[in-house]
């Protein structure tokens, strides 16, 4: 039903914003407008505000920002027509009376509806019956008490084709109607239809306003050719778009600023009655688009809480998989998975609530990382160039796939820092370990102190190849100190501070040779000192301030060392001294190493990035331009004041 926005002007003019979010932020008026704490982020001080007169609230920790029909949707995950509906009744504003044809389809709705609640209540009444005895005997066994199935409204289908088709024929329902609702199996070849839940534990499934609108059903033959039997497609309930208890859920969803999926209708509820009831699944299949679109209704990032085994990892990547087109900023999923092959079911009566909050809160896994995991599995591992390639392409075909350019631009982003370093690993796991020295610091990046293969493979071509260190050419010829110098140009300071600082504490090589490798050098000098340093991780240098100067003086390099140390005694920094501890080495070294990327390294890249996408014009290289425009509009924002130039 399309309303004219004469309608919408009207209930916002009998209800003003703060009487809508009074019910949810407790306001105090400051001024003309009303403040209190933010609905939608954690905070101490107030940063909402309302406007009754302009129509609007604002919050400034969010961002969040609309009127009272953007509210209730944000707020309790709702659509806009249910906002609307909700808010004309409480205005006292009519809503126009549907076209005929919408009218017939809704009295068609109004009769399903009631047909189907019917149908549940006395599915209730058969559970707690003579007939529902066994039953009643399973549940018992699952740990349900008479609460929990009051709470969930739990029926039993006696075992007969006619006992819910004669309920309803007594009752007034059309055959018609119960066919419609999905309660009776019908088609060509039947000649009369029949009961289609027949000795089955019944499940209810609501829609967001709480209304029954389907069942599904769990055999208790165990030779019944189905296990979970699911209601088919009606005028009322759409499979892929629902999810079992989203209308309880959303309230503690909201509260919380979680949603837990699980994959089964026990798993909800004995999660919900262990005390998370904002646990939700989907119907007996894969998560769909749908579905995850009303999950990002009640929280932007829900959590999947699958099974630790083949079959929950398997579900896992097919959500993943599933997810990545839809994908916008600020919106994913995240995984939690459990241990020893349990489901949420079993894990809470083995280990209680605690131990499930414990994974919700600190166990979770991005995405991003089940998506990884995902394409290792695939294939052998990728230990060879031509395997990483694979995997890499597989892992391109995924990311390819997600339409947001923003998103995309990042992912790829996280797939070549993730696949650099992984590479990383794998050369040193399989280096020998003698003559390998570990940095003398105890902090750590993502994996960006690991030695990259990359850098040993280029290094060893330089010195097969006539490349640095010059000695493994010829240590009877080397190079003139005048070619290792700049003669013409000033050397900046910095670059001299990285390099002295490398000299100085040489350990920081190995921990830090992927930066060395990207650090780009103005100085010709220090730009061949930074590849003969490099050099030193081929051959297998000690690097022990002895070692490193008596290869470097063998090599040919004592004059451009004498440079740098003659400009290090005049200005330098205390980290870069010989004196100064590991920890401080290494911080002052990154501080001066991002300093110099920001305003060196970067504007270089986006130089040669836009040139490239003059040429090729290809998607590649306007994401690159993107990327390196964020990172130097990040770089500038968060960039202390650098003296050191």
């Amino acid at each position: 039903m399309r309303l004219p926005p004469s309608v919408l002007d009207e209930i916002r003019a009998r209800l003003p914003v703060s009487q809508v979010v009074a019910r949810k932020v407790a306001l105090k008026r400051a001024g003309r407008e009303f403040k209190g704490l933010s609905p939608f982020k954690s905070e101490k001080t107030p940063s909402f505000t309302v406007n009754d007169q302009k129509g609007f609230y604002h919050c400034f920790a969010s961002g969040e920002h609309g009127d009272i029909f953007t509210f209730l949707m944000k707020t309790e995950g709702i659509s806009f027509p249910e906002a609307v509906e909700r808010l004309a009744q409480e205005a006292g504003v009519p809503l126009p009376k549907a076209e005929p044809r919408d009218a017939e389809a809704e009295d068609q709705k109004a009769r399903l509806y009631e047909l189907v609640a019917a149908a549940a209540a006395f599915f209730e009444k058969q559970l707690a019956g003579p007939q529902g005895q066994l039953a009643r005997q399973y549940l018992a066994k699952r740990g349900l008490t008479a609460d929990g199935i009051a709470r969930f409204k739990l029926g039993y289908a006696p075992n007969g084709k006619s006992a819910l088709k004669e309920h309803l024929g007594f009752a007034g329902f059309r055959v018609a109607d119960m066919e419609a609702s999905g309660m009776l199996i019908v088609g060509d070849d039947i000649p009369v239809s029949y009961d289609r839940f027949r000795h089955r534990i019944m499940f209810p499934i609501c829609d967001l306003k709480g209304r029954t609108i389907a069942f599904g059903g769990r055999a208790l033959d165990p030779d019944a050719p189905a296990k979970y039997l699911n209601s088919p497609e009606t005028p009322l309930f759409h499979k892929g778009a629902m999810l079992f208890n989203a209308h309880s859920a959303r309230g503690p969803a909201h509260d919380k600023g979680r949603v837990v999926v699980v994959e089964g209708y026990m798993d909800v509820i004995t999660m919900a009655l262990a005390g998370f009831p904002e646990t939700v699944a989907p119907l007996g299949t894969a998560l769909t688009v749908d579905q995850i679109r009303l999950l990002w209704r009640l929280v932007p990032e829900p959590t999947l809480c699958f099974d630790g085994d083949a079959a929950g990892r398997r579900a896992a990547f097919r959500a993943a998989e599933t997810v990545l087109p839809p994908l916008k900023p600020g919106l994913s999923l995240q995984f939690a998975f459990l241990p020893n092959g349990l489901d949420p079911d079993d894990f809470v009566r083995q280990h209680g609530p605690a131990a499930v909050e414990h994974i919700l809160k600190s166990k979770t896994r991005a995405l991003f990382d089940v998506l990884m995991e995902r394409e290792e599995l695939q294939g052998p591992p990728a230990v060879t160039p031509e395997q990483q390639a694979a995997l890499e392409a597989r892992l391109k075909r995924l990311v390819g796939q997600i339409a947001d350019i923003d998103v995309r631009a990042r992912y790829s982003q996280e797939l070549r820092q993730t696949l650099w370093a992984k590479s990383a690993r794998l050369v040193r796991a399989l280096a020998p370990a003698a003559g390998r020295r570990r940095p003398p610091f105890a902090g750590k990046r993502r994996d960006n102190t690991q030695l990259d293969w990359r850098v040993r493979e280029r290094a060893s071509e330089r010195a097969r190849l006539g490349g640095l260190p010059r000695a493994a050419q010829s240590q009877a010829n080397p190079p003139r100190s005048n070619d290792l110098s700049d003669r013409v140009a000033p050397v900046p300071p910095r670059e001299v501070l990285l390099i002295g600082t490398l000299l100085n504490h040489p350990w920081l090589i190995e921990s830090q040779c992927e930066a060395i490798a990207e650090l780009k050098l103005t100085s010709v000098s220090l730009q061949r000192l930074k590849d003969a340093l490099l050099g030193l991780l081929a051959l297998g240098i000690p690097l022990d301030h002895a070692s490193v100067r008596s290869h470097l003086t063998a090599s040919g390099y004592d004059s451009a060392v004498a440079a740098v140390e003659r400009v290090m005694a005049l200005t330098s920094d205390k980290f870069a001294r010989p004196e100064a501890g590991a920890s401080e080495a290494e911080a002052g070294w990154r501080h001066a190493f991002a300093l110099h990327e920001m305003q060196v390294a970067l504007p270089m890249e986006l130089q040669l990035a836009e040139r490239a996408w003059r040429t090729e014009q290809s998607e590649e290289a306007w994401e690159r331009i993107v990327e390196l425009h964020d990172r130097l509009g990040r770089g500038l924002a968060q960039a202390p004041d650098d003296e050191a130039n």
